[in-house]
């Protein structure tokens, strides 16, 4: 296994949007680890430079690269040797660290779950503790954190072109799915040759839902294993922790985000445990819970778990 370490900056960011045809700023074999480097802040609502650290690369990314559709400052992507279109990306996410003493939540009008609720747009500096792993909320609450990065994306079609970054689809990218902690496996289908992968979007903390529009925006170092799955061939992004499998839906309607996450979850419980479709709803019924991932991003989210010591009964430790 080879190490590979990619630096934010402007020769390795791409800011707002998510491009099949954008050159790869590393190239690595499957199975490889690398350590990525992601920026995060508006030069708009940077918070005093005498009192938190700015990063220098953030100040160069500012300068020097131009804002498209989406807000988000993405670090990549990363060509992965043997990655073609119908296989599977498997994203093992070893570590999550900060880089930065701040982030920042926004509020804004006509955005957001209650878009008419608010009329003046806020953002929120927020101290990072990394001794503690706290951010001090402004009335003195030290709410835990727990990183992780909103975006972790494949290339779009190739015949999408440059989408933006703000909408999640089949290919990943703004998930905000706050379970996607090191230690997580994503699982990414495949549409362009190398994968392309990309991942940004730094949340230091964010309650599922992600209502006000943002998380605890921050910039983090984020350390990955990629590694091609040729034997893997849904077409829809899942998830596993060490103790639950995760399938997830995207949609505009959040009915029928459960929808594709349940449908997607039948499918899962026929490979596990060999179930049949009737018998997986109704496992679902009884044992999987649906969760909304967020309600902000366009297409909302929800993604479904069922614990691994219930599809494998005979489980007792996991990995």
């Amino acid at each position: 296994m080879a190490e590979h370490h990619v630096k934010a900056g402007p020769s390795t960011c791409q800011w707002g949007y998510l491009d099949p045809l954008s050159k790869p700023v590393a190239t690595i074999k499957s199975g490889d680890r690398i350590t990525i480097d992601t920026m995060s802040g508006n030069k708009a609502h940077l918070p005093p430079a005498d009192r938190f650290f700015i990063p220098p690369e953030l100040t160069a990314i500012h300068a020097e690269v131009t804002q498209g559709p989406g807000p988000h400052i993405l670090t990549g992507p990363v060509y992965v040797e043997g990655a073609k279109p119908g296989s599977v990306l498997e994203v093992k996410i070893e570590a999550v660290n900060l880089m930065q003493d701040w982030g920042i939540n926004m509020i804004r009008p006509l955005a957001g779950t209650l878009p008419y609720d608010f009329e003046e747009t806020r953002a929120t500096v927020i101290p990072l503790d990394h001794q503690k792993m706290v951010g001090v909320m402004p009335w003195g609450l030290e709410l835990a954190l727990n990183p992780f990065f909103g975006i972790m994306s494949v290339a779009p079609p190739l015949n999408w072109g440059k989408v933006t970054s703000i909408i999640p689809r089949a290919f990943g990218g703004n998930l905000d799915n706050k379970e996607l902690v090191a230690g997580t496996t994503l699982y990414l289908p495949i549409f362009v040759e190398g994968a392309l992968f990309t991942c940004g979007d730094g949340h230091g903390a964010q309650g599922d839902g992600e209502v006000n529009v943002t998380a605890i925006e921050t910039s983090l170092q984020g350390t990955f294993t990629l590694t091609v799955r040729d034997d893997l061939k849904f077409t829809y992004p899942r998830a596993e922790t060490p103790t639950h499998y995760i399938t997830m839906g995207m949609d505009p309607d959040l009915d029928q985000c459960a929808v594709m996450a349940l449908r997607d979850m039948i499918v899962l419980l026929g490979e596990k445990a060999n179930l049949s479709r009737e018998d997986a709803y109704m496992l679902c019924s009884l044992a999987c819970d649906l969760r909304v991932t967020q309600t902000v991003n366009g297409s909302k989210g929800i993604h479904a778990m069922i614990a691994k010591t219930i599809v494998h009964p005979t489980l007792t430790q996991v990995a």
